[in-house]
């Protein structure tokens, strides 16, 4: 079986664009479906963050419009607290050899626009996971996560490479609206990403060779079942 890394953002809050701070984290259901997920199909799950600081859970995703409904959101929240054990010692992520890992999995929230889009750690771990052809997955705000890995002479690593991502319209339509402080969607394109979104808050996975993307939390299970079958080939 596998050993996956999920690489989560330790940020609790996003300054926003006219300066103020705005609650955040990761997304419930995009950590609980794809951990979940690959853990029932028997592989190995490590959480690893910036500092190895407990992650926030973004409250608002445990709510029941947020989360689809009263059930759903109680079932996070179970969820949560049945590994709240590994999430209270998460692994320091500058600490993480890839080497040891098969795969990284990245959830999104907006936690991710806050950290992990800047973290060398993370930068140094997925241009080491790329070139060694592993899989590399963030859904979401995950791909923020993306734009940390860069070359010695300051090249996106992910240049060229067709992705998803959480998109603009979703932002300004459901996300946090024009209030927010950039749109990962704008900068992977201006960084020389090659972005294919499909329609909104439905589940969307891009896959390009090592690459796997979800444009959003509708899409956290096919993205977890996209890892499944490229750690099967």
């Amino acid at each position: 079986m596998a050993n996956i890394l999920m690489v989560v953002s330790a940020a609790n809050s996003l300054t926003m664009r006219d300066g103020t701070e705005h609650p955040t984290g990761y997304w419930a259901e995009e950590l609980v479906v794809s951990h979940q997920t690959l853990l029932d199909a028997g592989h190995t799950v490590h959480i690893a963050t910036p500092g190895g600081r407990k992650p926030t859970v973004d409250e608002v995703s445990l709510a029941a419009e947020s989360a689809g409904g009263q059930d759903r959101a109680d079932g996070f929240r179970n969820y949560l607290e049945s590994i709240d054990a590994e999430l209270s010692a998460p692994l320091v992520l500058g600490g993480v050899d890839v080497s040891d890992y098969d795969a990284v999995v990245m959830p999104g929230g907006h936690g991710p626009m806050a950290d992990l889009y800047k973290d060398a750690d993370l930068g140094r771990i997925l241009s080491g996971a790329n070139a060694a052809a592993k899989i590399i997955a963030p859904f979401c705000h995950g791909p923020a996560g993306l734009l940390s890995a860069t070359d010695d002479d300051g090249a996106f690593t992910f240049a060229g490479r067709r992705l998803t991502v959480f998109t603009n319209e979703e932002e300004l339509g459901g996300g946090t609206g024009p209030n927010t402080p950039w749109f990962v969607e704008d900068v992977l394109t201006e960084r020389g990403a090659v972005v294919d979104n499909g329609a909104a808050w439905t589940s969307h996975v891009v896959r390009d060779g090592n690459l796997i993307t979800g444009q959003n939390p509708q899409s956290s299970e096919d993205v977890a079942k996209e890892v499944l079958k490229a750690l099967a080939e």
